[in-house]
């Protein structure tokens, strides 16, 4: 029997499915091995050829681990909140629940079909009430705590009121907002309940608070900044702007050191470390007060660099800092309202990246310099974020590149800096724009001995203190949305309260559309009688996407059967998986996901309920696949107009004309279909072509895939094409995992080729079944352990491409040995399961094995004698000139190879009856006669 993917991959795929082949224990002798995939979301569109790329990957680690004798959880879910199935509800009514569900049974039949090694019994969706019952008693965790210095860890918050009742506030050291009080024991026992709750808030862990958030007046909703792209939202392309709302956030800041500290310990690419350590920005420096001219307000700035206050020119503070309104003087204020309107059209990921673009207003107020008792101007500029350090920086032209374009754009002063280093005598020297300053008391300092004498003055004067600052801010936990998890949360007196336990999951309820409310509430405040108790008014907003895929890897730990227990995952199952061995996903959310899932690890490793402080001990980023996109030319007309005439690739340059992306499934070897085309869109059906030798032939480029631009590539129509096994082999062919490369389903073939080679190995001249009980030579034995050794440190090293080519290299070898030998064969068979699963998986059951039993056959030991060399192939050299090679045994000495040479029939033709003036042996490398 030929090769017949199709059936095969069917019946083995049928046979995981009923047999529960990867279902795994949590009770296990054997090691345990966590392989993590980033769980997708499940789109309309399904998956394309580049999805799968990571999981594939993961699950030949997997597979193969199962070989090496390790109880492997590899489990499979859905990230299935999020705002496409919401817009497709508010586009058609139909309910997001509807829509998730299909778009999972579409990623569920292509998962099954690529042949993955997933436990589908641990299946989780963020969606399920029954899984985000606990992700809301997370944040009730979270909202139930707060971050204690002195323990440097997250504690109850009943042992934050228990410090206020017996020694007030002055004692605790936490992590909390700025505008805390200071009481007495006694003075807080004298507050109300709401004032004390209102004190509490600004500790918990969770906490609601007035927050800039990126608006989108059309969608209705927050954005996170990697839903923005280039001031308008990336789903819908909508304007966003910037805007102040109450939002609950989660105090992140609060393990900012250990979310450094934790990234030392953990084995993940640099650069993604890295980007988290710039996102997290730690910095050390002083806050400093600059006093308002007028008025009894300050404007407090943080810097790394004090000893540059002599050079402060100017001060800017965000368009949204709060003292805005109160600085800005009647004169400025029109110029001040159009500025901030402005600003509110950008998102702050652009008004971060835009370094070029100077822009800002004068408010009208001026500041004074704490040290040099100089008046500075205060200017509003969009570069400067509220929710960045304290909404304020003090300008350094002469320091500063930013700040120099600012000053030289609305004409301000450039302070030059006396520099300690520089002989005192050159201050005639001074730049036409600005003048040197004495620092007096830090004269003759280096700015590193000068930081802490100006830092003390400071404290001194009470105008400031040393401050460890971090760049990164508190995470906005709310978006105002329907398709999310519902808050735990109800108002009473305004102030926010957690139901009870046992009243979760709050499910969410049912409105009659999908759209904020006519008077701009949330879609949740459609829902009617939707109250706690009949009484008190729920949160409206809705959790945010990462909520529910910063815990999901511990709700696999659980089993269907631990899932009846009342808790996220069972204490035991924690104890035994611990935490993920590998994770395989995007490097897309370094800043997102990873930073969130790592910080709530550690809070629930605070409170006892998981081991391990780091989630995932090793994490790839998969490269990502891209598309081969093809291109027909128009040609265009003396008018500038397109039309219906196309020329081919290579004579393009003949016409004057312009690029139209073409679907690449109606391309074959970059050659046009031309009936399909016509059929591509209505108004080709009447197109005329002008071909070069009787084709069509389209332009390429590499791209990334997507539907616009018509080269994206469907798995289904590859698996119809090829089978499963040759998809995923070819996945892996295309380059190493961690890099970008596009997809050229022309080279596709010669994988399926490799695979039929494979195959006919097993079978006799007519497809019958046949392999030999003989013992395999020495050749063969060496062309098998050399597979073993090469796939197993390939794989442990992720290298997976270079196997699929040591592959190739083996079949045909065998190949060449004409090798059907059992012992061969058999062994060959378990190397290549991981990587062509439905094949061997055959090839294993009719070798005589039990049915299904290769997925946990051990993986074969290489034997290092049968790589030993015990022949050698020596080159023969007559006079100099190499003429043959003969082969000997490598435990001859030189007199018996001298023999073995001068009788060989071929080595006397070159002799021609003469006799050898000179023969030089060296053993092992080359036997040289001169005659």
């Amino acid at each position: 029997m030929d090769y017949q993917f199709k059936e095969i991959e069917k019946n083995w795929q049928q046979f995981w499915a009923d047999n529960e082949t990867y279902k795994v224990d949590n009770n296990s002798d054997k090691p345990k091995y966590y392989v993590l995939d980033m769980f997708p979301y499940p789109s309309g569109a399904g998956l394309h050829v580049g999805h799968p790329l990571g999981y594939i990957a993961s699950d030949i680690f997997a597979r193969y681990k199962r070989l090496k004798g390790y109880n492997v959880l590899h489990p499979m879910g859905y990230d299935s909140f999020g705002l496409p199935a919401e817009q497709y509800a508010i586009q058609t009514g139909q309910h997001p629940a509807v829509t998730t569900e299909e778009n999972i049974a579409t990623y569920r039949r292509q998962l099954d079909q690529i042949g993955f090694s997933f436990d589908w019994s641990r299946e989780v969706r963020t969606s399920d009430p029954e899984y985000y019952k606990w992700t809301q008693w997370i944040f009730m965790q979270l909202f139930n705590s707060w971050y204690n210095l002195e323990a440097d860890r997250a504690v109850s918050i009943e042992s934050l009121v228990e410090q206020f009742e017996k020694n007030g506030s002055s004692a605790v050291k936490a992590v909390s907002d700025e505008d805390t009080l200071v009481f007495s024991a006694d003075e807080w026992k004298s507050f109300s309940e709401n004032a004390k709750q209102e004190e509490l808030l600004k500790y918990r862990l969770t906490f609601l608070k007035e927050s800039t958030v990126n608006w989108c007046p059309a969608l209705g909703t927050v954005l996170a900044n990697d839903e923005v792209k280039d001031g308008v939202s990336e789903r819908g392309g909508f304007p966003v702007e910037q805007k102040k709302m109450m939002q609950w956030s989660m105090r992140i800041t609060a393990y900012a050191d250990r979310l450094l500290q934790g990234l030392d310990a953990i084995d993940w690419p640099e650069p993604l470390k890295e980007m988290q350590r710039n996102w997290i920005g730690k910095s050390t420096g002083a806050s400093v007060i600059f006093p308002l001219e007028k008025g009894e307000n300050s404007i407090e700035v943080f810097t790394t660099r004090v000893d540059t206050i002599f050079g402060v020119s100017f001060l800017v503070i965000a368009p949204e800092h709060e003292l805005v309104s109160s600085l800005t003087t009647p004169e400025y204020s029109a110029g001040i309202e159009t500025y901030i309107a402005q600003t509110k059209k950008k998102s702050e990921l652009d008004r971060m990246a835009d370094a070029k673009t100077v822009s800002g207003a004068f408010t009208g107020s001026y500041a004074i310099n704490p040290l040099s008792g100089e008046k500075v101007p205060v200017w509003i500029a969009d570069y400067v974020l509220a929710g960045y350090g304290t909404g304020a920086v003090m300008a350094v032209p002469s320091g500063d590149q930013r700040d120099y374009l600012f000053a030289k754009h609305f004409d301000l002063p450039i302070i030059q800096i006396l520099d300690a280093q520089k002989d005192v005598e050159h201050e005639a020297d001074a730049t036409k724009e600005g003048r040197y300053v004495n620092s007096g008391f830090i004269n003759g300092l280096t700015y590193q001995e000068a930081i802490p004498v100006l830092i003390e003055k400071l404290q001194e004067l009470g105008a400031g203190k040393a401050k460890i600052q971090y760049r990164m801010r508190d995470a906005i936990f709310g978006r105002q949305r329907y398709w999310g998890e519902p808050v735990p949360v109800y108002f009473k007196d305004g102030l926010p309260h957690l139901i009870e336990e046992n009243e979760l999951p709050l499910i969410l309820p049912e409105v009659d559309k999908y759209l904020p409310t006519e008077s701009g509430e949330p879609p949740l405040g459609r829902a009617k009688d939707w109250l706690y108790k009949g009484e008190a008014h729920y949160e409206l907003s809705t959790m945010p996407g990462w909520a529910g895929s910063s815990w999901y890897w511990y709700r696999y730990m659980a089993s269907q059967a631990d899932r009846e227990s009342n808790s996220f995952a069972p204490k035991s199952a924690i104890e035994y998986w611990k935490d993920v061995d590998l994770y395989i996903g995007g490097s897309e959310h370094a800043t997102g996901h990873l930073l969130y899932s790592r910080f709530w690890n550690k809070f629930l490793k605070d409170l006892g309920y998981v081991i391990e402080e780091e989630p995932f001990k090793k994490l790839i980023n998969q490269g990502m696949i891209q598309g081969r996109s093809n291109f027909v030319y128009r040609v265009i007309d003396e008018e500038g107009k397109g039309t219906n005439t196309f020329v081919s690739y290579g004579l393009k340059g003949q016409y004057k004309t312009s690029a139209v992306h073409v679907d690449v499934n109606i391309v074959e070897n970059d050659v046009l279909d031309l009936e399909k085309f016509k059929s591509f869109r209505p108004d080709f059906a009447n197109a005329e072509f002008v071909l070069e030798n009787g084709r069509y032939v389209c332009g390429v480029e590499v791209e990334k895939m997507s539907k616009s631009k018509f080269n994206v590539v469907n798995p289904d129509d590859i698996i119809e094409r090829y089978g499963a096994d040759t998809l995923r082999l070819y996945e892996m062919f295309l380059g190493p995992l961690e890099q970008s490369k596009p997809w050229n389903t022309n080279g596709i073939e010669g994988v399926f080729k490799f695979l039929r080679k494979f195959w006919k190995l097993f079978h006799n001249d007519k497809f019958e079944f046949e392999v030999s009980e003989g013992e395999p030579t020495k050749a063969e034995y060496k062309a098998l352990h050399k597979i073993i050794r090469k796939v197993e440190e390939d794989i442990e090293r992720f290298s997976f491409n270079t196997s699929v080519s040591s592959f190739m290299i083996c079949v045909n070898e065998l190949n060449e040995l004409k090798c059907n030998k059992r012992k061969i064969l058999q062994e060959l068979v378990i190397v290549l399961a991981p990587y062509a699963p439905h094949i061997t998986e055959e090839l294993w059951a009719l070798l005589g094995n039990e049915k299904g039993s290769l997925s946990y056959a051990a993986y074969p030991q290489f034997i290092p004698e049968y790589m030993v060399e015990d022949e050698f192939a020596y080159p023969i050299s007559v006079n100099g000139k190499m003429r043959m090679n003969l082969n000997l045994s490598l435990s001859l000495e030189a007199a018996d190879i001298e023999k073995l040479v001068l009788e060989n029939a071929d080595v006397q033709k070159y002799l021609d009856g003469k006799t050898p003036k000179k023969l030089i042996v060296v053993k092992g490398r080359i036997v040289n006669i001169v005659i």
